[in-house]
């Protein structure tokens, strides 16, 4: 078995290879699809099964996943950044190359439990960066709409500004728009997509544009994931901060997690807190415990994850009284 840790990074492949304990000298390989055949090619010589672990660093480390998850022999683990930066300091990595970082993923490679990862379906990965877009460009509009109103605050010296970027803003929101119909477009030529975009609508909240966010993110991951993986996933698990007897401090949402579900979770929390009856009577409770908005907010979030991994789970349409049971 030859176990291979890879830095990626926009141009090279840096690849650090142990086979029965023995290191072999560093590999380069460039990376494109030419790159990708050449490196696959090396890690599977005189046909040796090989495990491969790389960091998530998004349209990097995509194409490069998806080939070797495509090859024989090979069996490949994406793991979050965050776990890899937090294994080199705990090994006291005194120094950051990319040969050093490629070392380092080998070892949390041969030392941490194995979770391989499997490419998702084509038309999931395409909603998902469609979605992503969305997401991008919704940022821009808020950026450009800030520059706008401190273009008006400047009187007729602004003016001119100010009407480049309403129109700048107009142009961003056709974007969008159509971006929003593509995604549309692609879920209602899936049958299965569709159904599970009617499951979740039918949640108060969650209508036709946050339906599909929050279906890129999730569908994409494992089916056997459980519940609380969600959440964490999400980076919507508690984090207590608690040592002794000293200190013991309000806990915290990690946020060591996907910042796209946060997200499109977010409208979808605040909108069924004001006009689902079961959710408002669970976020009021909170508020009487003496939650603030936000926190009951992030909790509604956490909940109605929960919920939405069970409706999915069990083809069923959203129950109020399943989320909280009125008195």
């Amino acid at each position: 078995m030859n176990n291979i840790g890879i830095d990626v990074d926009s141009v090279n492949l840096v690849c650090r290879i142990r086979r029965n304990g023995k290191d072999f000298p560093q590999m380069i390989f460039t990376n494109n699809a030419a790159g990708h055949q050449k490196l696959i090619r090396w890690a599977t010589r005189r046909r040796k099964p090989a495990r491969v672990c790389m960091e998530a660093t998004g349209v990097y480390s995509l194409p490069l996943a998806l080939a070797l998850d495509n090859a024989p022999n090979i069996e490949v683990m994406v793991v979050n950044p965050k776990a890899i930066k937090n294994f080199a300091t705990a090994s006291m990595q005194r120094g950051k190359t990319d040969s050093m970082d490629a070392a380092t993923i080998l070892s949390f490679l041969e030392r941490m439990p194995f979770q391989p990862w499997h490419a998702p379906a084509t038309e999931l990965l395409e909603l998902q960066h469609i979605c992503r877009r969305i997401v991008q460009l919704n940022a821009e509009v808020s950026r450009e709409r800030n520059r706008h109103l401190a273009a008006l605050r400047v009187g007729p010296h602004g003016r001119i500004v100010a009407n480049d970027t309403s129109v700048n803003m107009k142009h961003l929101q056709r974007r969008i728009d159509l971006l929003e119909q593509a995604a549309l477009d692609l879920i209602n030529n899936a049958p299965v997509l569709a159904d599970k975009l009617a499951t979740i609508t039918s949640a108060t909240g969650i209508a036709r544009k946050t339906g599909p966010r929050i279906l890129a993110e999730l569908l994409v991951l494992p089916h056997d994931m459980l519940a609380p993986q969600w959440v964490a996933h999400a980076g919507l698990d508690p984090k207590p901060h608690q040592s002794g007897t000293s200190t013991n401090r309000p806990g915290r949402i990690s946020k060591a997690g996907n910042r796209y579900l946060r997200d499109a979770l977010y409208f979808p929390a605040l909108v069924a807190s004001r006009r689902d009856p079961n959710v408002k009577a669970y976020y009021e409770k909170l508020i009487e415990r003496g939650k603030k908005p936000k926190q009951a907010l992030v909790a509604v979030m956490r909940k109605l994850l929960l919920a939405i991994w069970a409706m999915l789970s069990n083809d069923q349409a959203w129950d109020g009284n399943k989320f909280y049971k009125l008195a």
